[in-house]
């Protein structure tokens, strides 16, 4: 890192969008300061960066706040362009169709994914459960496109598109322990399966990941304080 840069990294272990963050923070080699925020007391801090959304992560560069995970992972390769490997294609074309499978990870598949669990109805959880399926079947078409019979989107090497969808690889194979599910079956979506192994075991990767057997104890908790606001919500 450039002499006189400061990172500061508002966050929550268990946020998938902070941990996109931290990758980015880890591919480039960069170093930073960690403050885990309480959700439940924000810190004045936090509002004072976040005031739109007082929500984490945000990335503060020389006391300069930059929210958003995609606009910081962005904003990290940008503004420390010389240092490690890029995140984003070199090429316009490239950078765009990464930008376009990043937006479908949040604006699709983590819609679908988040519906299948906290749908009101039966019925809401079922029909999420197959648009789940479509997101991830158009995800491993578009890793067979964009790795080109590589390991990852990014080919050789990870890219924007791979940070993007690695911060929810905590919660992937948590959810397989939560509700028995594969999200990335090796018989349905063998590309995405052998992603999550290669993805996981990189050595920038493995020091910020969180621990799955935590991951789902908070998502039993979740599960738990969901299952009581519902039966709340039925009573008289």
């Amino acid at each position: 890192m450039a002499g006189g840069d400061e990172l500061k990294l508002l966050g929550m272990w268990a946020s998938p969008f902070v941990l996109r963050v931290k990758l980015a923070l880890s591919l480039k080699g960069l170093d930073y300061e960690y403050v885990e925020e309480n959700l439940g007391n924000k810190s004045e801090l936090l509002l004072k960066s976040n005031p739109v959304h007082n929500k984490v992560p945000v990335l503060l560069h020389n006391g300069k706040p930059v929210c958003e995970s995609s606009v910081i992972v962005q904003y990290i390769d940008e503004a420390f362009a010389g240092t490690g490997p890029s995140i984003l294609p070199a090429d316009p074309y490239e950078r765009a169709v990464a930008r376009f499978w990043a937006a479908f990870i949040d604006d699709k598949l983590l819609v679908a994914w988040n519906q299948s669990s906290r749908g009101k109805t039966e019925e809401e959880r079922a029909e999420a459960k197959k648009q789940s399926v479509v997101a991830v079947e158009n995800l491993e078409g578009a890793l067979r496109e964009c790795g080109k019979g590589k390991p990852f989107f990014g080919g050789d090497s990870v890219g924007y598109v791979d940070v993007m969808l690695g911060g929810l690889l905590g919660w992937v194979l948590a959810t397989e322990e939560l509700q028995g599910v594969k999200p990335f079956d090796p018989a349905c979506t063998p590309l995405l399966a052998a992603w999550a192994e290669s993805f996981g075991a990189l050595d920038a990767v493995q020091p910020v990941m969180p621990d799955v057997s935590k991951l789902v104890e908070f998502g039993k908790m979740l599960q738990a304080r969901q299952a009581a606001a519902a039966a709340g919500a039925g009573g008289n």
